[in-house]
């Protein structure tokens, strides 16, 4: 049975932000995926198959700390235009400078980062260029752990060194919250806001003092394209929709071992599930749409599914 969204009412236009093609194209659009059989970032326009040759873009790391690869997502910046965010349970994080190449590689790479401690996602504040990352297990720390990386110049990503780890039970997500002005985290049964305060080498997380209980391991930690002020998380029972102002949260599925859940502007969901089958138990050869066809690639084990924007929210 196809899966609808829990919210009622007419579908939202895509504004051209989250589109490739032009607003007349608006029905189309792409979704990143990590890929952990071929170790690849692949992307692909939704409604196509997931082939080879339909691949729009992607990006290769190769071995070492970049096995496995766990999280990806795409900022704009002033020095380098559009990068892709990448992190690695192998160990590693990194910046992708991210080219009009279809097929790119590790020597793209403006930073990497070897936070350990199997991390499980990465962002980029704005304006300060810092990047903060989750690593779900021991590494730094015991348990998992945040760690901040300030630049010394901002416009000057090789200059990023770890400044901050922080202790956070079973960190699997990050999230920046520009309207807010806070850094989401979400661990073991908790969705917890931070501050950003100072900038370059002084750049800190602090408690926001605003935290949302779950039941189980968080996990995915991704905004609602549709609805500006909300934001969805995962963790071991389901998937919620979280408003950031009231720290209220709304079920909208009951399903275990989600590893990726977001809405587009449309109000289409994406989401990925673990089939417990494969040589990675925790993926899935699939890409699944509540709306259009679910994509699969035989062989494959997708972990993270991301809609296609450089958008915050």
């Amino acid at each position: 049975m196809k899966r609808r969204t829990l919210l009622a009412g007419a579908a939202l236009a895509a504004p051209a932000s989250l589109l490739l093609g032009s607003p007349a194209k608006a029905a189309t659009w792409s979704i990143a995926a990590t890929e952990q059989v071929s170790n690849k970032v692949l992307m692909w326009d939704k409604d196509v198959a997931f082939s080879d040759a339909n691949v729009q873009w992607s990006w290769t790391p190769g071995a070492g700390g970049w096995y496995n690869l766990s999280d990806v997502r795409f900022r704009n910046t002033a020095s380098f235009g559009e990068v892709a965010l990448v992190a690695a349970s192998g160990g590693n994080v990194g910046i992708v400078d991210k080219t009009t190449e279809q097929h790119q590689e590790l020597n793209d790479l403006l930073w990497t980062g070897s936070p350990g401690g199997n991390p499980h996602a990465v962002e980029r504040i704005p304006d300060i260029g810092a990047i903060v990352t989750a690593s779900s297990s021991d590494g730094l720390l015991a348990g998992g752990y945040l760690c901040v990386y300030g630049p010394t110049a901002i416009s000057n990503p090789s200059t990023l060194a770890r400044v901050q780890t922080i202790a956070f039970k079973g960190a699997h997500g990050v999230l920046w919250d520009p309207s807010l002005g806070h850094l989401w985290a979400v661990g073991d049964k908790v969705l917890r806001a931070y501050n950003v305060t100072g900038t370059y080498r002084n750049t800190r997380l602090v408690s926001a003092g605003k935290s949302v209980a779950l039941s189980g391991l968080g996990h995915d930690l991704q905004p609602d394209y549709s609805s500006p002020g909300h934001l969805f998380v995962t963790d071991t029972y389901g998937a919620y929709r979280v408003d950031t102002a009231t720290l209220t949260k709304t079920t909208v599925s009951t399903e275990g071992s989600l590893k990726a859940w977001s809405r587009h502007s449309s109000g289409e969901d994406v989401s990925v599930r673990a089939d417990g089958t494969g040589s990675r138990t925790w993926g899935s050869p699939t890409v699944r749409f509540s709306v259009g066809a679910d994509r699969t690639r035989t062989g494959a084990e997708f972990y993270k599914a991301r809609i296609y924007t450089t958008a915050f929210e």
